[in-house]
């Protein structure tokens, strides 16, 4: 795994790869490092413009590029089920599905359009009930992948059952490390699910260390008020790195032979904020059962999305 980077990708021909939120950032990259490594890549974005955009950016790139554009918002579970029928229906199959879409920070409560906290609902809920109704595309491939993004910030994270959405109380960090926390105990517990019932599936988890993507300012202005994402950005500035290195654990994660289910990738530098991809230990909580089972029934319950496994 040393100084593993794109250039150690395998040959991806014959695969087909789903990765949300890919229109810029650290998704776009892992979009365009599968697609040159030959993957048949579908690009998922919110916005039909940017999810174009970034095509064009990838196919100027990479010419024998085999990628096209699905128009999915995670914040609107409708958006996630006519996303997920018209993958079913054009493709039936699915190798790698990278759930790396989200939103930090921000700092007024805001909903979904079904009414979920919105960084709940976009970072965890949207991607559970994506990967819910992917399901059967991925289960009918051999060696499916299951790759969702974190973020260190899930060490701050607390699962607030008694007040899930926030609505006692809502404080916009504790709310991002809340969800970055249920990113990884859905991954673990995809994983464990799958392993019980001896499906051939890999769930894993990565986080990019401190990237400079728009993700620290874009939450955040969503807000009336955008000095705070001036702020943080100058702060967190010095210590970034390129969007393309912090795509480096998603891509490890969804490619590299040696992943094994149920493990956490994240660069190896100091604090995790930049390097290589390695393997990293995640927080106690991340790692607890009786909290995972919990939220996947609160998770099932609130999207209507039950895993048929």
């Amino acid at each position: 795994m040393s100084r593993w980077t794109e250039r150690d990708i395998p040959d991806q021909t014959g695969r087909t790869a789903v990765v949300t939120g890919a229109n810029s950032g650290i998704g776009f990259h892992t979009a365009l490092e599968l697609a040159r490594a030959a993957a048949r890549v579908l690009v998922s974005s919110r916005d039909e413009s940017k999810g174009e955009e970034a095509i064009r950016r990838i196919e100027a790139e990479v010419p024998q590029a085999e990628v096209e554009l699905g128009v999915l918002d995670l914040a609107d579970l409708g958006s996630v089920r006519r996303f997920a029928d018209a993958f079913r229906d054009d493709h039936g199959s699915l190798d790698v599905l990278v759930n790396n879409a989200g939103v930090m920070a921000v700092p007024q409560r805001r909903t979904t359009a079904d009414g979920f906290e919105l960084q709940l609902g976009t970072n965890h809920l949207g991607h559970f009930a994506l990967t819910g109704l992917l399901l059967p595309a991925l289960l009918a491939r051999a060696g499916s992948r299951v790759v969702t993004v974190s973020s260190t910030a899930h060490r701050m994270g607390r699962m607030r059952f008694d007040d899930i959405q926030g609505e006692r109380g809502y404080r916009p960090w504790r709310a991002y490390g809340q969800s970055k926390l249920a990113n990884l105990l859905f991954a673990f517990e995809l994983d464990r699910l799958a392993s019980s019932s001896e499906l051939d599936l890999l769930s894993v988890a990565a986080h990019p260390g401190l990237a400079a993507t728009n993700l620290q300012t874009a939450g955040p202005r969503l807000g009336s008020f955008d000095l705070s994402a001036r702020i943080g950005a100058g702060i967190v500035r010095p210590f970034r790195q390129p969007a393309e290195r912090g795509a480096l654990p998603s891509l490890y994660a969804a490619t590299a032979p040696e992943v094994v289910g149920g493990s956490f990738y994240g660069p190896d530098g100091p604090g995790q904020a930049r390097g290589y991809p390695t393997l990293v230990a995640p927080s106690r909580r991340a790692l607890e059962e009786e909290p995972a089972r919990r939220l996947w029934e609160v998770s099932e319950e609130l999207t209507g999305v039950d895993f048929d496994l």
